[in-house]
């Protein structure tokens, strides 16, 4: 009788003990499904979360960037490093022409360490305006500057010496950048003194043209393969750009 008790109560606890262990499992399961972190990669993977982030890192608004020109700007260089256009998508050169020319609208950003290399200023072509760049073109001999999204090529020695190529992206926009000559070069009608003492910076046929005193390490760190998009808050453009379409 005595063994039949103890065998019985043997049975309990080994039964008792496997259901417990079951559920003590089937608990930790449910843990592990349940910490998944779903949400959290949703919003790291969200672009404007990103890209809103990565503007006030780097405190754009400071320099007087535009959001909306550095969000196109990004948007667009992911879509072009993704398709192999580009040979270095850590730096990005972006033109904001909402800005007048009397202030530094040229920002080279260091995407990797989350910084701003050169802020300068630059010219726009004669015909796009006078103080503020507002008409653009991509015809030859317009002497108007044109927007959209470049791939620097490389360098040479011209007539303004030391000067960067610069082949345009966007068909019907700027992709007779080649054929105007349209380069980074340096110029003598480009610099802050003449822009504090006249109120304006000099205007050259269409190209980018920047101050003497920083147009070689400029070229040189964005030169073979980077990014460079010159922006306007123009809605013609926007609503023409492949890039901007494709990368949306």
């Amino acid at each position: 009788m005595m063994k039949t008790l103890c065998a019985y109560s043997t049975a309990i606890l080994i039964f008792a003990a496997s259901f417990l262990l079951t559920a003590f499992k089937a608990k930790s399961d449910n843990q592990v499904v349940a910490t998944v972190p779903v949400p959290e990669a949703v919003i790291i993977e969200s672009p404007s979360v990103s890209v809103t982030a990565l503007y006030n890192e780097i405190g754009l608004q400071n320099y007087g960037l535009s959001k909306e020109a550095f969000e196109q700007g990004i948007k667009g260089l992911n879509y072009l490093n993704k398709s192999g256009t580009i040979n270095n998508s850590d730096i990005i050169t972006i033109i904001d022409f909402s800005l007048p020319a009397t202030e530094k609208r040229l920002f080279v950003i260091d995407l990797k360490n989350n910084k701003v290399l050169y802020n300068t200023y630059v010219a726009h072509g004669r015909n796009s305006g006078e103080i503020t760049a507002n008409r653009f073109s991509n015809k030859n001999k317009s002497c108007q500057s044109s927007l959209g999204f470049y791939v620097t090529g490389d360098t040479y020695q011209g007539k303004h010496g030391y000067s960067l190529r610069l082949e345009g992206l966007e068909r019907g926009i700027n992709d007779n950048a080649m054929k105007r000559g349209i380069v980074m070069h340096s110029a003598w009608y480009v610099n802050e003194k003449l822009a504090e003492r006249k109120g304006y910076v000099g205007r050259s046929e269409g190209c980018p043209a920047i101050s003497k005193t920083v147009y070689k390490p400029i070229i040189s760190n964005i030169k073979d393969g980077t990014c460079l998009f010159i922006y306007s808050p123009n809605n013609t453009y926007a609503s023409h750009s492949d890039i901007l379409k494709q990368a949306s």
